[in-house]
């Protein structure tokens, strides 16, 4: 039976990683059924609406997805997603409502070094695990007047908690050994207390996994100065999605960093990386951050070990410095770099 995967071609760069993403995927041999589904500027051209609730039915019905970036304006304000009961969703971002009407609510991204690339972080080795519906990217803001705006950071006990459950299991899941939460407790002591507090409830049900908890300025300068001292990171949604590019930095690019949203039955894998318009269109983009996120998506539905020959693949692949895309100082276009890890992944098999 087929694997029906949603893809999400997405803007800037994504259709053209889409590609390379699923061109290494199809290499597995693995029989796939790509299904298109319109979000974004395909949305509006099917639907009049970035994210028409005809895609979201799609994509639950589905529970698996590869998407690809989605360029958000700044400046431009909320999107409202309008439900059949007459409910309505008002969201920060297209991306932010994607993950919330999907029910999606947690984005693990692991980040790791790679050798003759990351220099003296080659060892680096850190799962951030980042809670992507609330904090003050729940679009709970306003204008007071014309001189001064005001953000609410949302963070309740059931979110917090749900989170934290999910980074111990992950723990537990893949042979982790440590969790981290990150907060400011101390400046902001209740929103960050409440989050901390409740991963320290829960922590208390997985006495076999250390855990600890790091101020997020104090996590910054220990993740840039000495990474090995975290395993798995617990982070609200703005830490964590800063703290991601800090560890990806870290690792040689932005371009190498996979992830995935998660919720209930649903799982969308994507790359931690923006659209880069800058370089849409010119062939140059590296796929290899949304080609690792292929991965993630096999290793959830249990194909296990196509999942490790893709990761293994492009490691290696990127390693050896022969087909380097220009974030990492070569001239590689994408399909050369996503050809190459295709030919290496059929050796596996």
């Amino acid at each position: 039976m087929s694997i029906e995967i949603g893809i999400i071609r997405g803007n800037g760069i994504g259709p053209e990683i889409m590609d390379a993403a699923l061109c290494v995927m199809e290499a597995t041999g693995l029989d796939f059924k790509w299904i298109p589904v319109a979000i974004g500027d395909e949305g509006m051209e099917q639907y009049g609406h970035p994210l028409p609730q005809e895609s979201v039915k799609k994509l639950k019905k589905i529970g698996l997805a590869m998407k690809s970036p989605l360029l958000v304006d700044k400046f431009k304000g909320r999107l409202h997603c309008e439900h059949e009961d007459g409910t309505e969703g008002i969201y920060s971002s297209l991306n932010n409502a994607v993950r919330r009407e999907l029910g999606l609510y947690v984005c693990p991204r692991p980040i790791s070094g790679i050798k003759n690339i990351s220099g003296n972080h080659e060892e680096l080795d850190v799962h951030i695990m980042r809670e992507v519906t609330e904090d003050v990217y729940s679009g709970i803001e306003h204008m007071i007047g014309d001189y001064a705006a005001e953000c609410i950071k949302l963070t309740t006990k059931a979110a917090a908690e749900r989170v934290s459950r999910f980074a111990f299991e992950y723990a537990k899941k893949y042979g982790r050994k440590k969790v981290s939460c990150v907060h400011k407790a101390n400046a902001v002591s209740m929103a960050d207390g409440l989050f901390l507090s409740s991963f320290r409830k829960i922590a208390e049900e997985y006495p076999m996994i250390e855990s600890d908890d790091y101020m997020v300025d104090a996590a910054a300068f220990f993740l840039a100065k000495d990474p090995k001292k975290f395993d798995v990171l617990l982070c609200s949604n703005q830490y964590g999605d800063i703290l991601s590019d800090l560890a990806a930095g870290l690792a040689g690019s932005l371009g190498l960093v996979p992830g995935a949203n998660i919720g209930e039955g649903m799982l969308v894998a994507e790359a931690s990386h923006g659209a880069a318009p800058d370089i849409a269109g010119k062939g140059i983009a590296n796929p290899v951050a949304l080609i690792l996120s292929g991965a993630i998506l096999l290793n959830h539905i249990g194909k296990k070990e196509e999942a490790l020959w893709i990761r293994k693949a492009a490691m290696e692949i990127v390693s050896e410095r022969k087909h380097l895309t220009r974030d990492l100082g070569g001239n590689a276009t994408t399909s050369e770099i996503a050809d190459a890890i295709a030919a290496r992944v059929k050796t596996f098999r």
